[in-house]
């Protein structure tokens, strides 16, 4: 099993004038660490659960961008791309970009988006429900169209491009990766089956259950249900010093049993480097292992 690092709170002890020095820190430790993913959220605001919405956010693919020039092997993706807020032809050239820069290392993660107070607040849209989960069908559609190396037209119920053209190609063949973020069960998972290299799911009781649906979806499209990577987001605390980790560990352990193979967390006061240290040294080479 692999780890990855969320970076989800960027209101740190520094504040703002230090923010691009610590995040370079975190970044590098990170990926010296054997994390195997780095992601950022993208939201605009703070998410309840974490802050209030007046805590430092920075906008997400401007931060990979920076952070694809101070790492070298871990990859990057917003966790997860809100569908809505931005036309799907800039997104997949913007996924493109970074994968070009990073050299091979962006992944596209993707969702229908759910923070309605930001999106009201900034001016975004956010139709309804059931039209976001059409346009995030058309997105994922038109972003597999601009990788495929046609510029023919694309004509959907939500968006029309004229010609998708993207030069130059991303680096990973044959396409970046894509994860799509959520567990509904009748229209995200079915997304997942269709589209997605990797899901992502809650470490929560039904998760089980959430696998057995992907897996009916996949036998029900034809697709190879173990292609797909399965990942859980949830807490990634070893603890002030290490206490956490063999707890940490054994749900790890339980997860992979069920075929999970990357976790992926944020982890409590990441600034301080210390907790990365502590999972570096006791958790990631163990969990390599399952």
């Amino acid at each position: 099993m692999h780890l990855g690092l969320h970076i989800s709170d960027f209101t740190w002890p520094g504040g703002p004038s230090t923010l691009a020095a610590d995040l370079t820190r975190v970044a590098v430790a990170a990926e010296d660490a054997g994390f195997a993913k780095l992601s950022v959220m993208d939201h605009l605001w703070q998410i309840r659960g974490i802050g209030p919405p007046e805590h430092d956010m920075l906008e997400a693919y401007t931060t990979l961008g920076y952070l694809a020039a101070r790492t070298s092997r871990i990859e990057l993706l917003a966790w997860v791309t809100a569908v809505v807020y931005r036309e799907p032809g800039l997104l997949a050239k913007a996924v493109t970009t970074l994968d070009v820069l990073s050299a091979g290392r962006a992944w596209l993660g993707i969702g229908a988006a759910w923070f309605e107070q930001e999106a009201h607040g900034l001016g975004l849209p956010f139709p309804s429900t059931a039209e976001r989960f059409e346009r995030l069908e058309e997105a994922l559609e038109i972003c597999l169209q601009m990788w495929s190396g046609s510029d023919a037209p694309y004509q959907g119920r939500h968006y029309q491009l004229e010609r998708t053209l993207n030069v130059p190609a991303a680096l990973r063949r044959p396409h970046p990766p894509i994860m799509i973020g959520g567990s509904g069960e009748r229209k995200t998972l079915r997304l997942v089956a269709r589209f997605a290299q990797a899901c992502n799911l809650f470490n929560a009781p039904d998760i089980e259950h959430k696998l057995d649906v992907l897996r009916g979806h996949c036998a029900d499209l034809g697709r190879d249900y173990d292609e797909i990577e399965k990942t859980v987001i949830g807490p990634l605390d070893p603890g002030a010093d290490g206490e956490n980790t063999d707890m940490l560990l054994a749900d790890l352990r339980r997860l992979a049993d069920l075929g999970i193979t990357h976790y992926h967390g944020s982890v409590p006061n990441v600034a301080t480097l210390r907790p990365l240290e502590l999972l570096a040294d006791q958790v990631i080479p163990v969990a390599a292992g399952f």
